[in-house]
């Protein structure tokens, strides 16, 4: 299974932005977790006010381009497209697939949440998603009340989807090995990188479980 989407290597770090985490600035964190190894980026922020996070996910998306990592909007597709982003990454009750693509070509990039859920996962990829996600894996403190899901679910998805497979829920440099072995291409991450003291050295720390596995059991 090639990792790549368009031109993308989908297989690292993801980090997670969240608009409670970013004391030094959003788009200066993001740039630490980049510098740390960050492969993919997503601007994630629920609130209402559309000018400051048109305004944030533009600085984030300079950084992004400086470095060459994509930038995906987290359920808001207008803002996508508006910005110019890589993608989006769609969950539950976001749109749905097809207006996606219409919008921003077929050359975005989509993933969507498929949560505890196999057939969630089977469903989107025939649908036309780049990669799907999985999670929560352990205790989050961003979604706490995020449904279950354990490694087992991420073999089974390893034999039957071509497409990256994206980990996410509570994911640390304690446990994300795990969750690699079992067939998860990236860790996706949020508190456990952008809520360290040091951004740059926590994103490097879960880097390294892809490439230097015997220092991390």
């Amino acid at each position: 299974m090639n990792p790549n989407i368009h031109g993308f290597d989908f297989s690292g770090l993801y980090a997670i932005t969240d608009a409670g985490l970013h004391a030094d600035g959003i788009a200066c964190q993001v740039e630490r977790a980049i510098q740390g190894g960050a492969r993919v980026v997503q601007y994630r922020d629920k609130g209402s006010d559309r000018d400051r996070r048109l305004q944030e996910a533009d600085q984030i998306l300079s950084a992004c381009r400086r470095h060459g990592v994509p930038l995906l909007i987290n359920d808001d597709v207008e803002l996508a497209r508006q910005l110019g982003a890589d993608g989006v990454h769609l969950g539950r009750d976001d749109a749905d697939l097809t207006r996606a693509h219409a919008m921003l070509g077929q050359d975005a990039i989509i993933g969507v949440s498929c949560y505890n859920r196999l057939e969630l996962a089977l469903q989107a990829r025939e649908a036309g998603a780049d990669y799907v996600a999985f999670g929560r894996f352990f205790s989050s403190q961003s979604k706490p009340a995020a449904v279950q899901a354990h490694p087992e679910l991420l073999r089974e998805a390893r034999t039957v989807l071509d497409c990256p497979l994206v980990a996410i829920g509570g994911i640390t440099e304690q446990n994300g090995r795990p969750l690699i072995e079992a067939g998860a291409n990236m860790l996706a991450v949020i508190r456990g990188v952008f809520g360290a003291a040091d951004v740059t050295a926590a994103a490097r720390s879960i880097s390294r479980l892809f490439i230097d596995p015997e220092k991390h059991p």
